[in-house]
């Protein structure tokens, strides 16, 4: 009983799990970042480098006030 129960469980499972899989959710690219595009150099390189140069000046000012 135990050798047909693992087989068809693992079945199951797959089918429901392939069931949920979103069809209208956008899939990620399989091309590279284009740093010619202006969106892309904002979002990917200055944001990123603005926030942790305040997240850096914030600690420093935390430390100060203590």
């Amino acid at each position: 009983m135990k050798d047909i129960l693992i087989p068809i469980t693992a079945l199951l499972f797959t089918s429901i799990a392939w069931a949920q899989k979103p069809t209208e959710v956008p899939k990620p690219s399989d091309y590279p970042i284009d740093l010619s595009n202006t969106a892309d150099l904002i979002i990917y390189i200055i944001i990123p480098i603005v926030f942790v140069v305040l997240i850096l000046w914030w600690r420093k000012r935390q430390k100060h006030n203590k």
